[in-house]
């Protein structure tokens, strides 16, 4: 066996968080930076917090806004098929003759 390949192992590395969070770990890198740790998870936290580097969630938010001015919902597929099977109910109701009409009596 080769001697020696195995990279430096160190007992006291750190993980340094943004929210400024430090942990210290063993590792084979000496310092470690990272965006979320445990005690800025929303999973470990409770809280909602959007981390949001590309503007994915603004664009988003955008889209669900521009859909509620329109009135359209989330679920259109659901809400159309529920609306049309209402609208047919309706239309079957209204052809069916009653037994009694005015006419007839």
């Amino acid at each position: 066996m080769k001697t020696a390949i195995h990279p430096t192992y160190f007992t006291d590395a750190k993980i340094v968080c943004a929210c400024g969070n430090v942990i210290e770990v063993g590792s084979t890198v000496k310092e470690i930076h990272v965006e979320l740790c445990s005690a800025c998870h929303p999973f470990y936290t409770g809280k909602q917090k959007l981390i949001d580097t590309a503007r994915r969630v603004e664009k988003f938010e955008g889209k669900k806004k521009a859909q509620a001015e329109k009135g359209v919902s989330a679920t259109g597929k659901k809400v159309k098929a529920v609306k049309r099977a209402a609208q047919k109910a309706a239309k079957k109701a209204a052809k069916k003759p009653t037994h009694l009409d005015e006419t007839e009596a």
